[in-house]
């Protein structure tokens, strides 16, 4: 697993274009996949943080936080592109930011909520796809293993 920052030092030809693909409409937005208790998928809009060290996520008391406290795996799917036919997808395992000085600096520059019953997470990177529909663009693909983008075939 890698952070973000150790992702986009290894991968920025895939770092940079999921950054932008997230946050294209401003605050970051995407669709996040857990594994139910039942082993099935669940999927929910959110609105994920990027910052230069860490990819963050304040998830509110529901089942996806239950499914990340109980198997952290997550997938988080980028929004589809108004000016691009780009797309961008990471895989890893999430886990509570428990460092209450993050918590707080998080919360007051995203503005998440006082009062409201939310967790932070921090979510570490194992894969990373990015792929543009454009003739001729190949996919990448990178894994935490490798620590080096890869080309994939379509």
């Amino acid at each position: 697993m890698a952070t973000w920052s150790e992702f986009a030092a290894a991968a920025p030809e895939l770092a940079t274009p999921i950054r932008e693909l997230l946050h294209q409409y401003g605050r970051g937005m995407a669709y996040l996949a857990t594994i139910r208790q039942d082993g099935g998928p669940r999927l929910h809009p959110v609105s994920p943080i990027v910052t230069d060290e860490s990819l963050y996520c304040f998830v509110i008391a529901s089942p996806k936080r239950d499914d990340l406290f109980r198997d952290g795996r997550f997938a988080l799917h980028t929004f589809p592109a108004e000016l691009t036919d780009a797309e961008g997808v990471l895989t890893g395992r999430a886990r509570q930011v428990l460092n209450v000085s993050v918590v707080d600096a998080l919360a007051r520059s995203h503005r998440a909520a006082p009062g409201v019953d939310w967790t932070l997470f921090e979510f570490t990177i194992d894969s990373a796809f990015l792929h543009r529909y454009a003739a001729g663009a190949a996919p990448m693909s990178w894994r935490a293993r490798s620590r080096r983008p890869q080309l994939v075939a379509v």
